[in-house]
This record gives structure tokens, sequence and C-alpha cells, in this order.
């Protein structure tokens, strides 16, 4: 379902750390959009183990304190009231992850909009941020104002874009 009804933004290089790429898989319907890990992003490359996630933000700001209420809230396609949604700015962050090897990494919105819901599902299960990405293992659902939805992907790279960056690296590397 993600192919066919999603479209694939990637923001490379958060805040300026070599790699750390993230997804923003933007629905047909223009509004919803679902956050996960681009597949370059450290914790996806082979021998790293998520040791723990983290959704405490600050000592005042958990996300899983995301509460929403309204029309529709189950659909996300139809949100006309939403009340209690945390508002997120582009480097918001999501969350924390921390690996086996002692790196902790923050992800970050990467867009502007309301928190419709984190994933915790991956709190009991954090392989699934690994083995399936963009289905099981997204991070959070973010749902952008209506009179941004069509600016939201402003400074996001394509699909094509993307892997451009992902050469580049791969010849600077070599």
């Amino acid at each position: 379902g993600a192919e066919r009804y999603f479209t694939r933004w990637y923001k490379p290089d958060v805040k300026g750390r070599p790699c750390e790429d993230f997804c923003v898989l933007q629905h047909s319907n223009r509004r919803i959009c679902v956050i996960t890990l681009a597949e370059a992003h450290p914790l996806l490359q082979s021998g790293k183990t998520i040791k723990n996630i983290n959704y405490q933000i600050s000592a005042n700001c958990s996300r899983l304190q995301n509460k929403v209420s309204g029309k529709s809230k189950r659909t996300c396609l139809f949100l006309f009231q939403m009340q209690g949604a945390q508002f997120l700015t582009e480097l918001a962050p999501l969350c924390r992850i921390s690996s086996s090897d002692g790196e902790e990494y923050t992800i970050y919105s990467c867009i502007r909009g309301r928190l419709i819901e984190v994933n915790e599902n991956i709190l009991s299960n954090p392989a699934l941020l690994q083995e399936k990405p963009s289905t099981e293992g997204y991070i959070a659902v973010v749902l952008p104002k209506f009179e941004e939805s069509k600016s939201i992907t402003q400074g996001l790279l394509t699909q094509k874009e993307y892997e451009e960056v992902l050469m580049k690296r791969r010849s600077s590397a070599s």
C-alpha cells in the first residue's frame, strides 16, 4: 500500500549530521504524512541493533502524551477538528533512538504540522524500525495545515534526487 498511495520525499543530513536521512511518505490526498527512516539512515545499516526508543523529548514534552480528539480521527483523511494534537516544526524532535553501539539518534519531523500519532508498536518491538521502516516501523503520522499541504515538500528531495545524493556519497567515500 505504501508504494501505491504514498509519494516518497527525503530530507538528507538533517541538522548537518551526515547520513541521518529521513523519509516523508505523503499520502495521495496531499495531507497526511508518515515519517520514517530513509534507507541510508545509520540505524538501517547492517550491524546496528536498536536498544531503546524514547518519545520523551524533554522534561515537559512527551510525544506519547499527544492525544488527538476530533471528527473522524481514526481515518485521518477527514480531520476537521483536532484538539490536543501537538504542533511540530520541521526540526521538532519526535523521538530519540539509542543503538547497542552507544550511538543516539534524534528523529525529526521534517515537516510542519500537527502530530496525529506516534507508533507505540516500535517501543515493544524496535526491530520493526529496521525490518519494515516504510510500513509497520514508521515513527509518526503528521498532518500539515490545509493551506500548507501543497508547500510541505519544499526543501525535500524526490526519490530521484535522493538517489543522486546517495551516489555522490558513495563516490566520495571511494
